[in-house]
């Protein structure tokens, strides 16, 4: 298991706001096939073992899990912020 520091999930979260638009880039599950490569989503939240939450746009709201799958933000502008 992938473990974080405070620093690291700190980073995250910020790399991650609520609110940004993200694009999947790989995900482990093979009961998802409406999750693939090139879906989009907004992200919810990063959790505290840095599970990215995500409403994706075909309606699932699968995490990203730390170390195992990855996403990539696509744009920052009309960010919501939890400060």
């Amino acid at each position: 298991m992938n473990r974080l520091t405070p620093e690291h999930l700190k980073a995250l979260r910020e790399q991650y706001p609520r609110g940004c638009r993200v694009r999947l880039n790989h995900m482990n599950d093979p009961y998802r096939p409406d999750l693939k490569e090139g879906s989009l989503g907004t992200v919810i939240r990063v959790d505290d073992i840095g599970t990215i939450h995500v409403v994706w746009d075909c309606g699932s709201s699968l995490g990203v899990a730390y170390g195992v799958d990855f996403c990539t933000v696509m744009k920052s502008e009309g960010v919501k912020r939890d400060d």
